[in-house]
C-alpha cells in the first residue's frame, strides 16, 4: 500500500477514536465552559452560553454525567465551570469529586447563567462568555467538538484560529478514503500501529455495554432485546450496542471511545464486530483488522454527512458494523461493498432528533440494517443502481448519502429543531 495513504489512515484512526465521557455535545459545552473559566482565572459570576441549533438539539434531552441526573445546556456549562479541567477535553467531567458534583446544582442557583441561540450560521458552534468582578473571558468551539477557534481574557486575544464551514474540518485527509483502500489497509496494517487505539475501544465500549445490561438505564433497550429475542449472536450484537447507548445517554460515567465525534457511533461501529469475533472465536489479530474496516467505513460515510445533521449517524456506523462482520467472515472488497450498499438502501433517512434514550433503539435498527446487508450479499442478493438513491458503484452511493444528509435534509433538520424547541430556534 502507498506509504502516504497508509500513514494517513493510521492517523485518521488516532484522530477519531478518542475516549469521551457522556454524550459528546454536552461534553463539548462543558469543555468550552472550562476553557472560558480557565482563561478567566477564577469562578465566574455571570455565564452566557450561545449554541447553534444542532447543539441545542443534541443537548436538550440527554443526561449530563456528574450532575445528579440533570439535562441541558445550563447543567453542561455549570459542570464544566465547576470541574475547571479544560486540559481533559472530552473527559472534562470525568474527574469531578463528590464535592464538585454536589456543587454543580448550587452553582447554577448562585450564578447568573443564561443560554441563547448562536449569532452565527455555523452548524456546530458553542460560545461561552464569563465574567467576574473586574474580569471577563470568552471561548468558542466550532466545526467539531474540540476545535477551539477563539480564546479571550480581559479583552486580550489568546487564540484566534480562522474557521469557515466550507474549510477543512480535520487534520487528516479524508479524501483518500475509499472502501477498496480501507480493505487493503486492514489486510496489510502492522498491528502495533493500531493496537493501542483499538484495544482501548474494545475495553471501554465493552465495559459500558456490560454496565448498560446490568443496570437500569433509560428504556433498557439492550436488556429488552435479549429477553425478547434470545442470546443468539445476531441479536446479541444489536443488544450490546444498544446497551452501551442505554448507559451513555442516561448518565453512566464510564468513558466511550467515539467515532466521528459520537459515542453512539463508536459503540455501533465496534460492539457488533466484537460480539461476532467472540462467537467465531476469532484471533485478536482478526478482531483488530475487522475493527479497522468497521471504523474506517463509518468515518468514510460520516465525512460526507457532516458532524451534525438531521441524518442519524448510527446509520453510517451500522453500515460500518456490517462491513466489519463481513470482513470477519472472510469477505473482502466486493462482498463489503455490496454489504454497505445494501445497508445504506435499507436504513438511510432515519432522522436525528437529538441525543436521548431512544438513540439505543435507533442503534439496534442500524445494526440490523448492517447485518441484513451482509446476509443479503451472502445469499447473492443485492440492490442495484436505480433502486432509490443507490447508484452503480459503492463510492457513488456513499457520495449520494452525503448529499442526502448535508443538502437534502436541511429543511428536515430545521423542522426537527423547531418542533423540539417550540419554535425558539
Amino acid at each position: 500500500m502507498n506509504e502516504q495513504i497508509y500513514q494517513e489512515f493510521r492517523a485518521i484512526l488516532q484522530e477519531e477514536l478518542r475516549p469521551a465521557m457522556g454524550c459528546t455535545e454536552p461534553i463539548a459545552v462543558a469543555y468550552c465552559a472550562a476553557l472560558a473559566r480557565q482563561a478567566l482565572g477564577c469562578l465566574p459570576r455571570q455565564v452566557e452560553v450561545r449554541a447553534s441549533a444542532n447543539i441545542i438539539k443534541n443537548v436538550k434531552s440527554v443526561i449530563v454525567p456528574n450532575t445528579g441526573g440533570q439535562r441541558g445546556l445550563e447543567a453542561a456549562a455549570a459542570a464544566g465551570i465547576v470541574a475547571g479541567n479544560a486540559d481533559a477535553q472530552l473527559q472534562v467531567l470525568a474527574g469531578l469529586t463528590p464535592e464538585q458534583i454536589a456543587r454543580v446544582a448550587d452553582y447554577q442557583k448562585e450564578a447568573e447563567l443564561r443560554v441563547l441561540p448562536s449569532d452565527k450560521e455555523y452548524i456546530f458552534d458553542i460560545q461561552v462568555r464569563v465574567a467576574a468582578p473586574g474580569h471577563t473571558a470568552f471561548a468558542e468551539i466550532a466545526g467539531h467538538h474540540t476545535n477551539v477557534i477563539r480564546l479571550e481574557a480581559d479583552g486580550q486575544v489568546l487564540l484566534d484560529r480562522p474557521y469557515t464551514e466550507q474549510g477543512v474540518q480535520h487534520t487528516t485527509d479524508r479524501s483518500l478514503l475509499s472502501v477498496e483502500r480501507i480493505v487493503e489497509f486492514a489486510d496489510c496494517v502492522q498491528l502495533e500501529d493500531v493496537q493501542a487505539v483499538l484495544q482501548r475501544q474494545i475495553d471501554c465500549n465493552t465495559a459500558i455495554a456490560r454496565e448498560g445490561l446490568r443496570g437500569k438505564y433509560g428504556a433498557n433497550i439492550g436488556r429488552i432485546l435479549l429477553e425478547a429475542y434470545g442470546d443468539g449472536t445476531h441479536n446479541r450484537a444489536k443488544a450490546w450496542a444498544a446497551a452501551g447507548s442505554d448507559a451513555r445517554m442516561n448518565g453512566c460515567e464510564l468513558p466511550v471511545v467515539i467515532n466521528s465525534g459520537s459515542g453512539n457511533q463508536g459503540l455501533t461501529a465496534s460492539l457488533p464486530v466484537i460480539v461476532y469475533a467472540r462467537a467465531l472465536e476469532a484471533t485478536q489479530e482478526q478482531l483488530y483488522r475487522a475493527l479497522v474496516v468497521s471504523n474506517l467505513v463509518t468515518i468514510h460515510l460520516k465525512t460526507g454527512i457532516g458532524s451534525l445533521s438531521a441524518y442519524c449517524g448510527a446509520t453510517a456506523a451500522g453500515c460500518g458494523a456490517g462491513a466489519g462482520v463481513c470482513y470477519l467472515h472472510g469477505g473482502r472488497y466486493k462482498e463489503i461493498a455490496h454489504t454497505i450498499v445494501n445497508a445504506v438502501a435499507i436504513d438511510s433517512g432515519m432522522i436525528c432528533d437529538g441525543a436521548k434514550a431512544s438513540c439505543a433503539a435507533k442503534i439496534a435498527s442500524a445494526v440490523e440494517a448492517g447485518l441484513l446487508g451482509w446476509q443479503m450479499q451472502k445469499h447473492q442478493s443485492e440492490f442495484y443502481g436505480g433502486d432509490g438513491i443507490v447508484v452503480k458503484g459503492v463510492e457513488n452511493t456513499i457520495r449520494n448519502i452525503g448529499t442526502l444528509a448535508s443538502e437534502g435534509m436541511r429543511e428536515t433538520d430545521r423542522t426537527i429543531i423547531r418542533l423540539m424547541t417550540g419554535g425558539l430556534c
